[in-house]
């Protein structure tokens, strides 16, 4: 986002409209920012009331400039009715404005439901409406109503054809149709289905989508092509992953940019079986970038792939110098594999230890109960050493 979306010229109108700021969600000293304000994925971007903080708008993931422009542009508009007291311009925008308030407190039954009732009382040209039904499929995929997510995505599909917001219904319906019971009515037709959608986007090269949307779109067919025991066909969608990948990354003009791509490719590569492929790339982000811990972290994980333990090892040792935050917790996984996978059980349970350590340490807001008992649960399968307790 930071690479491509935010320095597009057609973007710089907003620019004297809102106050830009981007929190580094890794820093201890941003703990208070995440315990208030939720972040279920990164990138997470808000619109905030300058007054009194609260959240005016939540948007989860990356997203292209035809999506940001009209989302700034209503957000400006409802800000300044806001400062006159003005109400808003329908009854589906008021409804919508519960509904982000909502959304952005992670109720996601209630505003599954809000987005509904803001849907339905708009015109089919609502302006917000691709933003309310995307808000909706995340809200219901969140609260585990996967049925209903598959059907809404199945009733917008047909009028978000050919649209970057018909790309985010397929991959979401996708998404929550691959989670439906084994033996639910239709399931694997419905799959079918929105597995063709997302196959017509990524044939769809005019669409005004980001690289790693449509990198996205790739991910979702891997996983559907493994639901259907299809490995010759999660293998084919790999190949086409990676390759797109590596042209994305060839027309990169900066380094930054080529970056970016990175870990998807890292990803693909794994997939196919040449984790090896990786390895220049990311050698060559971290000299870019010699202060950054993702070059020597994901050098680690190509490592681990390739089964070369002690290369990856000496890499791991790199990025947990450089490393802070709940990110470090995978770092210590990896790493925690890696003397696994050469023997060393010991060390990959002192490992796991230390990352539990590591992770109940960590400030109010970056602490996640859920991680750390993953970790305990790994550490009490693993078998101590002879002689110790």
């Amino acid at each position: 986002m930071r690479a491509f979306v935010f320095t597009d010229p057609a973007l710089a109108k907003h620019a004297g409209r809102f106050v830009w700021l981007a929190i580094n969600g890794e820093k201890a000293v941003n703990a208070p920012f995440r315990q208030k304000y939720k972040i279920p994925a990164f990138p997470t971007f808000y619109v905030l009331d300058p007054v009194n903080g609260q959240v005016r708008a939540r948007w989860i993931g990356s997203a292209s400039v035809a999506q940001f422009d009209p989302l700034f542009t209503e957000q400006s508009a409802a800000y300044a009715r806001h400062l006159k007291g003005a109400s808003a311009p329908t009854v589906a925008d008021a409804i919508l404005h519960a509904a982000d308030s909502l959304y952005a407190a992670d109720a996601h039954a209630e505003a599954a439901a809000a987005y509904a009732r803001a849907i339905e009382a708009a015109p089919r040209d609502w302006r917000e409406r691709s933003r309310a039904v995307d808000a909706r499929l995340f809200s219901l995929s969140s609260a585990d109503s996967v049925e209903s997510c598959v059907a809404l995505a199945e009733a917008e599909l047909p009028g978000a054809r050919r649209t970057v917001a018909g790309a985010n219904v397929a991959a979401s319906g996708l998404g929550c149709a691959l989670q439906l019971p084994k033996d639910a009515p239709g399931r694997a037709e419905r799959i079918a289905a929105l597995e063709a959608a997302c196959r017509e986007v990524l044939a769809d090269r005019s669409l005004d989508l980001q690289g790693d949307d449509r990198s996205g779109l790739y991910i979702s067919l891997l996983d559907a092509r493994e639901a259907a025991g299809d490995s010759l066909g999660r293998h084919q969608v790999a190949e086409a992953w990676s390759a797109f990948l590596d042209g994305e990354a060839a027309r990169a003009k900066t380094p930054v940019e080529r970056a970016v791509f990175d870990p998807h490719r890292l990803s693909a590569y794994i997939e196919i079986g040449h984790a090896e492929r990786a390895l220049p790339m990311l050698e060559q982000s971290a000299r870019d970038f010699p202060d950054d811990y993702n070059p020597p972290a994901r050098i680690a994980i190509a490592n681990r792939a390739l089964k070369h333990w002690d290369d990856g090892l000496a890499a791991s040792d790199r990025a947990m110098k450089l490393a802070y935050g709940p990110r470090k917790l995978t770092f210590y996984t990896t790493r925690a594999d890696l003397f696994a996978g050469k023997g060393d059980a010991e060390a990959a349970r002192k490992t796991i230890e230390e990352a539990i350590g590591y992770a109940k340490a960590l400030p109010e807001g970056q602490r996640s109960n859920a991680s750390i008992a993953s970790l305990e649960k790994r550490l009490a399968a693993m078998k101590p050493a002879a002689g110790t307790p």
